[in-house]
């Protein structure tokens, strides 16, 4: 009997945000210790002669994947939407900081869908899909997104 599994790769990354037009706060330049949990859902291969037999995803491809196209962009760099008072862009490159200029307002839930959005181009899934995602922002607040929605 055929058994579908679901495989999760944590990763932690550090990254500060501003939400310009907010009431409070968090409209100022802030940080957070990030936790992206990466679930891809499938079934395991089944070729005795294929060095992924067993596997759903290798975990060393799906790391390499998530590393390259999402911890080297956003890991330690300041995140603001590309909409952010030109002073304050202007004076952040001015001081060389690793500034990630987005289309959108970078709240948890827009990063969340551009890192699906991302994934999703980048995975190579034949019979197996990417099924969840999910960004923590601090120990108690995470945005969740799941294929099933």
């Amino acid at each position: 009997m055929d058994s579908k599994i679901r495989v999760t790769k944590i990763f932690m990354f550090e990254m500060a945000h501003a939400l310009e037009k907010y009431n409070g706060p968090c409209r100022n330049i802030h940080g957070h210790s990030y936790r992206l949990e990466v679930t891809v859902s499938g079934y395991p291969e089944k070729n005795a002669n294929s060095p992924k037999n067993g596997m759903v995803i290798d975990f060393g491809d799906l790391k390499k994947i998530v590393e390259t196209h999402i911890i080297s962009k956003f890991d330690h760099a300041i995140v603001l939407s590309k909409h952010a008072e030109e002073k304050i862009i202007n004076a952040l490159n001015d001081n060389q900081q690793k500034i990630v200029l987005t289309d959108y307002t970078p709240t948890s839930e827009n990063l969340l869908l551009d890192f699906v959005e991302t994934l999703q181009g980048q995975l190579n899934i034949k019979s197996n899909r990417l099924d969840r995602v999910i960004l923590s922002e601090t120990a108690s607040s995470y945005a969740e997104w799941r294929a099933e929605d």
